[in-house]
């Protein structure tokens, strides 16, 4: 986004397990199988940006994306890692709690900006305020991007903006 538009893009760890906890079925994870799959993502991501910073945890996230969501390789944490130029020790905290009152602080944080009743992920704009989303699939890239990026920005300024949505649809790209 930041080679499209002229924007500083300052990176949060969000956990949906954080989110979803106490909740008598996680509705990202209704079967209980992938808590501690996410919880392992957000300690390295929280991680990430201790050690290496904002730019870092941006790549790293990207490239942890990228694995995510186009190829579901959802132990793809060390080839995200080695794809974002970092040290694959990083991977160590993933199953411990180290990270947990770091990844828990920066997702409150985040939910402070907009409420409880969203998911991930938040956009904070300065000067204009915060929303969930936009949830997009596949992300848009180029020039794309960046007129997505307009329109969430002109929405979120809409003092009485509240919600824009539909759902999610398979769509015929080819």
């Amino acid at each position: 986004m930041e080679r499209v538009r002229d924007i500083a893009v300052r990176w949060r760890v969000m956990s949906l397990a954080v989110l979803n906890e106490g909740l008598a079925v996680d509705p990202e994870d209704p079967e209980g199988l992938y808590g501690e799959y996410m919880k392992a993502h957000g300690r390295v991501c929280a991680a990430v940006r201790e050690r290496h910073g904002n730019e870092a945890l941006g790549r790293y996230f990207d490239a942890l994306g990228q694995r995510l969501h186009e190829q579901q390789d959802w132990p793809g944490m060390a080839a995200a890692l080695a794809a974002a130029g970092l040290p694959a020790d990083l991977a160590s905290v993933a199953m411990t709690g180290e990270y947990d009152a770091v990844v828990r602080a920066s997702h409150q944080a985040g939910i402070a900006l907009v409420g409880t009743d969203v998911g991930t992920p938040v956009l904070s704009v300065d000067g204009v305020g915060a929303v969930f989303g936009p949830v997009v699939s596949p992300a848009p890239r180029g020039e794309a991007a960046g007129r997505l990026w307009d329109g969430v920005v002109l929405m979120a300024g809409a003092e009485s903006f509240c919600e824009f949505r539909r759902l999610y649809r398979e769509l015929d790209v080819g």
